[in-house]
């Protein structure tokens, strides 16, 4: 018997892989790994050149490992392969995806070169991950005015002068990035930025932007050494329009280094979820600034708080707490608290208990201690919470198992 032919046919002889559509075609290569893109082209003549024309061009991690020699990028490999793409490619990239591994660079010439390119073929989606010495973004990037998602890490962000913004950025992915001290002054229009996330940035004061649309904000921080020109109330004032806040233990450090008020001059009326990250609720700095948030938050629906252990005397952090007047405002939309990295403090149960106090239409609160806690200070823990009183006749309390 003579050996199948391994193409698959229709009931007509046709070939069924062959006569996919274009739209079809493009959506599957985008799917797999671009090795295996490539790879296509022995399909048939009319996948051949196929993956010539990709839209999404993906060198991220993986495919760094796979052209890895003993665990270790070849500089030569690392640029000629990516240069081999390029130079077959035709027509427009709509997403660029670049690892920059850890290996040794005499410049980011060649880098540079992929970014003018991508300015040139209307890039809308740029991924740029740097492992590398912290690289310098060129002005091609600005000029890519199409972008509407942007994640950049481990770079230098300075545009041109005369760079007004991306009109079109809807997503911002900032992490380890140096805004330099050359951006003061020079206000970019982000107009329809609906998330942005600063993680581990410097020099972001500045960073002064225009974004009247967003409404997610993620900010961690930890050396705030160079962020002292920040005024904190106008910075938590100008969050009116953010529907989810995550905020780091050590940026609320940061904000309390003025004097915050009870009473921001504009409230946070749209803020519907917020996280307290890595919140030392026993430092009375951060303890100030969380109640700031919450008393300024009239609709905030969920609220998430993961503990830090307290490194400083927690005294005073207490006494606020057990003051009658500590929180002074009812939280009439909580619906949901999610609590996790509970040791069982006092100032930590204590934050629960206002909590529960002052939130009528609680209906779920969960709480997960800390995995190093043994059994019987866990139920201990447990017994103290559901003994609570609680404003709200329905809000469930549920204990979860420890984190590990």
């Amino acid at each position: 018997m003579g050996k199948r032919k391994r193409r698959s046919v229709t009931f007509n002889g046709e070939d069924r892989i062959s006569n996919l559509s274009e739209h079809l075609i493009d959506s599957i290569l985008e799917r797999i790994p671009f090795e295996d893109a490539i790879k296509t082209s022995i399909i048939s003549k009319k996948w051949r050149y196929k993956w010539t024309s990709m839209k999404v061009l993906t060198f991220d991690d993986d495919f760094n490992e796979k052209i890895a020699k003993n665990g270790a990028v070849d500089y030569n490999e690392y640029i000629s392969t990516i240069n081999q793409v390029l130079n077959l490619h035709k027509g427009p990239i709509s997403k660029f995806v670049i690892y920059i591994p850890p290996m040794f660079l005499d410049s980011f010439q060649e880098i540079d070169e992929w970014m003018m390119l991508l300015s040139r073929n209307n890039v809308t989606k740029l991924v740029l991950t740097n492992s590398n010495r912290r690289y310098e973004l060129p002005s091609h990037v600005f000029s890519c005015l199409g972008l509407t998602e942007l994640i950049l890490e481990n770079c230098y962000f300075n545009p041109p002068l005369q760079f007004e913004g991306f009109l079109n950025l809807e997503e911002l992915f900032l992490e380890h990035i140096d805004f330099g001290e050359n951006l003061s002054g020079n206000q970019i229009n982000l107009p329809q930025l609906k998330n942005l996330s600063f993680l581990e940035c410097m020099n972001v004061q500045n960073f002064n932007i225009k974004a009247t649309k967003m409404k997610s904000l993620i900010i961690t921080f930890e050396d705030f050494d160079r962020v002292e020109k920040i005024n904190s109330i106008t910075f938590l004032s100008s969050l009116t329009r953010i529907e989810d806040f995550l905020i780091e233990g050590n940026f609320l450090k940061f904000l309390s280094a003025e004097e915050i008020p009870k009473w921001l001059p504009l409230s946070m009326n749209s803020l519907k979820r917020l996280v307290l990250q890595d919140f030392e609720v026993g430092d009375l700095d951060q303890l100030h600034v969380a109640l700031c948030l919450l008393r300024n938050s009239p609709n905030l629906d969920t609220l998430r708080v993961h503990f830090e252990e307290p490194r400083d005397f927690v005294g005073l952090a207490l006494d606020h707490l057990k003051a009658a007047n500590c929180l002074d405002y009812t939280l009439k939309q909580l619906r949901t608290v999610e609590i996790t990295c509970l040791e069982g403090l006092e100032v930590e149960l204590l934050f629960i208990k206002l909590l529960l106090a002052h939130s009528p239409n609680l209906e779920k609160i969960s709480i997960t201690p800390i995995g190093r806690l043994n059994i019987r200070r866990r139920f201990a823990i447990a017994k103290h919470v559901m003994r609570l009183p609680r404003a709200s006749p329905k809000a469930e309390i549920i204990y979860l198992n420890p984190e590990k």
